[in-house]
């Protein structure tokens, strides 16, 4: 009876808005921008202190367990940890309340079109979870413990100590041509070899590596888990490994060294989600230094945040200074590292939700991702401001982006879309090129919303655009591939994951487009469930054609992957 009186109901309810948002909001979340945002966060698991409200429907312990653990897999990607508004809206006790537990569950269950999903109707909730969801958004939000210096030494291990490591290289690898590769579920990196194509070593990592980076001298990796573990592993050692390890925080993204001339391999920096924070270590022990909150003021309307994320985190090329990129506030922070007890920090706003990007071909400009404000803004490292906004597609997602010299408008930078097919083309030449510097010159259409990456290699003319969470198969297991020399001639598709020949049915969505050093190899991840069986493809940057296929037991969910050279040198 509950829930026919629920479906009597729902047509009339979704004609309104959900949360304030209408069907025209120009930030609905598309089904991919979910699938991105709604991955599980290492915060399930922690304990919080469940706080009461007496306006609130009664939970018992259990339930308010199992929503907590519900919340944080499924929900704060999009509405924040705290609950205060993310992508999606807030879900606060002071909104919630009044809206009443029959119709929480009525939006959780069908969703709207704004963009929630519906959980009920799509089988990932059954209508006891839904109701139990309803009341737990009620409740006041608990909030997850702080993670402070003493905490951060806890963690911290030096499994070898720099004086025990090798004085030279100690195996025979092409060192500039290895493969760093997310092994998603199994918390696991594979170092691949480029040369044979075979696994030199899988380590052991945090939960969900989310980005690996490569100090200045090209000695070591670090990589950085959802649940904000950082290995740090010595590539001179016979069989690379973990030399180092940390958790700056309880979630996180993005992870850097310090590149400037004097301060190679000198400093490590790292961001969190939560707590909202970022924090300067040792390059050579991950030993943390300085810690610095990032909770103040967003961009524009001047509010306080109390969860600014830290985004991505790129090391400048032209002073001793970290690029840090806080989500909420919209808002790039210029961190000098030449003197750590008297850190001076510029700061320059551009629009939220500051996400991904990277240098333009100078490597003076950093471009990063606007998201939720559909813009691209320009960072200028060398004169420390602002050098451009532009208004893009439908959240942009570039990755580190693309660079090339465009026949008409001169080196672009460009960017595809989680919530579109287009590919935004924005020029970066400030001399030559001045006209078009920091403007979109040209839009692609592409073969669908849902692209997380593209790239391309500076002795290629290729374009290659992924879209993995599209929800049509065809175009997440395949990818899309431009003659930059040639863009009015549209695209070429290649079916990636058919090239696989996978046994079994799993998702197969092809991601992350990633050269080899030579820029005449094209590797892209073919990523299935954790219990299916997943490869790497190898596709020949000149002929387009089928090369090699990596297939291993121990190639559980492979998504991102790096290039050791490129990602040193920041070609993209």
């Amino acid at each position: 009876m509950q829930s026919y009186r629920i479906r009597a109901i729902v047509a009339a309810a979704l004609a309104a808005t959900a949360m304030g948002a209408s069907a025209q909001d120009k930030k609905a979340i598309t089904p991919a921008e979910m699938n991105y945002q709604a991955g599980q966060s290492p915060l399930a698991s922690e304990p919080m202190y469940q706080s009461s409200n007496p306006k609130a429907p009664p939970m018992t312990q259990a339930e308010f367990d199992l929503a907590r653990k519900t919340y944080f897999e499924r929900c704060a990607g999009c509405h924040g940890v705290l609950r205060k508004g993310a992508t999606g809206k807030p879900l606060t006790p002071d909104i919630t309340i009044g809206k009443g537990t029959d119709y929480l569950k009525i939006f959780i269950a069908y969703g709207s079109p704004a963009g929630m999903p519906n959980w009920l109707t799509s089988g990932e909730m059954d209508e006891k979870l839904v109701d139990i969801m309803a009341r737990y958004v009620q409740q006041d939000p608990p909030q997850p413990p702080e993670f402070g210096l003493e905490q951060m030494k806890a963690t911290w291990k030096v499994v070898v100590p720099p004086a025990q490591r090798p004085t030279k290289k100690m195996n025979s690898y092409n060192l500039e041509n290895i493969f760093s590769t997310t092994l998603r579920d199994a918390g696991e990196v594979a170092l691949i070899d480029g040369d044979s194509k075979k696994i030199i070593s899988i380590v052991k990592t945090g939960y969900a590596v989310h980005i690996s980076r490569v100090s200045a001298s090209g000695r070591y990796l670090f990589v950085i888990g959802r649940d904000a573990k950082i290995n740090m592993i010595d590539l001179w050692m016979e069989k690379p490994e973990t030399v180092a390890e940390i958790r700056i925080g309880l979630e996180a993204r993005s992870v850097d060294t310090s590149k400037y001339k004097g301060y190679e391999d000198k400093l490590a920096i790292a961001g969190a989600y939560w707590p909202p924070q970022f924090v300067i270590m040792k390059g050579d022990t991950l030993e943390p230094l300085r810690i610095v909150a990032t909770r103040g003021m967003t961009v524009g309307k001047q509010e306080y945040h109390p969860e600014p994320r830290v985004a991505s985190i790129v090391a400048s090329h032209y002073k001793p200074e970290f690029l840090v990129n806080v989500k909420e506030t919209g808002k790039t922070l210029l961190v000098d590292y030449g003197n750590l007890d008297a850190l001076k920090i510029t700061e320059i706003g551009s629009a939220p939700f500051l996400h991904d990007g990277g240098w333009d071909s100078s490597k003076r400009y950093f471009m990063v991702a606007a998201n939720n404000s559909n813009k691209i803004a320009a960072i200028d490292a060398k004169d420390g401001k602002l050098a451009g906004l532009t208004e893009v597609g439908k959240i942009p997602h570039p990755g580190r982006g693309a660079n090339f010299n465009h026949p008409k408008y001169g080196p672009v930078w460009s960017t595809g879309h989680l919530g579109d097919e287009t590919i935004s083309l924005i020029g970066t030449d400030t001399k030559k090129y001045k006209q078009h510097a920091f403007k979109q010159v040209e839009v692609l259409k592409g073969q669908g919303g849902g692209s997380l990456f593209l790239k391309t290699h500076p002795k290629s003319r290729n374009l290659w655009v992924d879209t993995p969470l599209n929800p049509d198969a065809k175009v997440s297991q395949s990818i899309a591939v431009f003659d930059i020399k040639n863009l009015d001639k549209g695209y070429q598709v290649l079916p990636i994951a058919e090239w696989a020949g996978l046994k079994d049915d799993g998702a197969k969505r092809v991601v992350q487009p990633e050269y080899n050093k030579a820029g005449d190899e094209v590797w892209f991840s073919v990523w299935s469930a954790k219990n299916k069986e997943s490869a790497i493809v190898v596709v020949d940057d000149k002929t387009r054609k089928l090369k090699a296929v990596i297939k291993d037991p121990r190639l559980i969910t492979p998504t991102g992957h790096f290039n050791i050279y490129n990602t040193q040198h920041d070609v993209y």
